[in-house]
């Protein structure tokens, strides 16, 4: 289904009517008993959004391998032995066939990832053909490429650019025992600057990195509390990758994760909330309890970057078996 078909379904306005949320107040939520916060994530959920339908993404890597960074989840750094083979930026023809595929099987959005610090800016020119070419295929565009240099955002809109994602990935006070290569605030330096161009921002977090509840309740409030909450928030569950420092990691509770699905629905209420990583390990019966919750986006394709996802054919007979439809 082609992008035009999602102003059926359109949230309103993200900032409109715009709370102040605390930290104490998104772990009350956390601290209800689980039928009653998913009862009423529902119900915000249904004020904005069509509840059977879902949002479909597809993530290709265009630059794999070889980041500076020393992210301690990530395959793509280059600091850990991953066995992930560095790949130069995918040629344009090659993306585009990518894009027509994933259009064809019925993704709306189609998501560029580059394992960069920040695109250097004869890199920034090859990405710009790239979003130049998948949105005259009439799919939205989305790009994750780093943290941004001034002008670059601006060229990115000029472009087409719907989307830019840049995740919080966790709260301020946990981040720097997760990242120490840059920080927190040089993550929402970027949003701002995705803002400021009037590109959609696309951010979220990692869920199960050691962090506490508080801190995941922070993360919530972290990115409800922007200037304007982002229109789309993937939340990610960890995969632990060998060779990172959190590959020994032991898998979060489903029903805590069920519970920050929840918990960013009621704060982020016409926001996309997007399964990301994590969601070839889910079963069928957690994921539909994450949609009754509200997430209402998914990844869509058989590969996130240089990790699995659920085989299309699952996805499309989960979505037959619960009756929702793809947007």
């Amino acid at each position: 289904m082609q992008a035009s078909s999602l102003s059926a379904v359109a949230p309103c306005a993200p900032n409109a009517a715009v709370r102040r949320w605390t930290v104490d107040e998104v772990l009350a939520l956390y601290d209800m008993p689980l039928m009653d916060l998913v009862f009423r994530a529902q119900q915000v959920h249904r004020e904005h959004f069509d509840a059977n339908a879902i949002q479909r993404s597809t993530l290709l890597s265009v630059k794999t391998g070889g980041c500076s960074e020393d992210c301690s989840y990530c395959s793509q750094s280059a600091r850990y032995d991953t066995d992930l083979e560095r790949e130069r930026l995918m040629p344009l023809d090659e993306v585009v066939a990518a894009a027509r595929a994933a259009r064809d099987k019925g993704a709306s959005r189609f998501c560029m990832g580059a394992a960069w610090r920040g695109p250097k800016d004869n890199d920034l020119d090859k990405v710009l053909a790239m979003v130049r070419e998948v949105k005259a295929l009439g799919m939205q565009t989305c790009v994750t490429l780093g943290m941004l240099k001034e002008g670059q955002a601006e060229k990115l809109k000029e472009a087409g650019l719907d989307y830019y994602n840049h995740n919080l990935d966790t709260d301020k006070d946990f981040y720097g025992q997760v990242i120490k290569s840059h920080t927190h605030d040089d993550r929402l330096d970027t949003l701002d600057q995705v803002r400021d161009a009037g590109i959609n921002v696309c951010s979220g977090g990692i869920i199960g990195m050691g962090e506490s509840r508080r801190n995941r309740a922070a993360l919530i409030v972290q990115l409800a509390n922007l200037p304007t909450p982002p229109e789309s928030v993937p939340i990610n569950n960890l995969v632990p990758i060998p060779g990172t420092p959190l590959a020994d990691r032991p898998r979060l509770d489903p029903f805590e994760f069920v519970r920050t699905i929840a918990a960013a629905r009621i704060a982020m209420p016409a926001s996309w909330v997007r399964l990301s990583a994590g969601r070839q390990e889910m079963s069928d019966e957690l994921q539909a309890l994450c949609f009754l919750a509200g997430a209402n986006s998914m990844f869509y394709g058989d590969h996130l970057l240089t990790t699995g996802n659920p085989e299309v054919d699952r996805d499309d007979a989960l979505f037959a078996r619960l009756g929702l439809k793809a947007v």
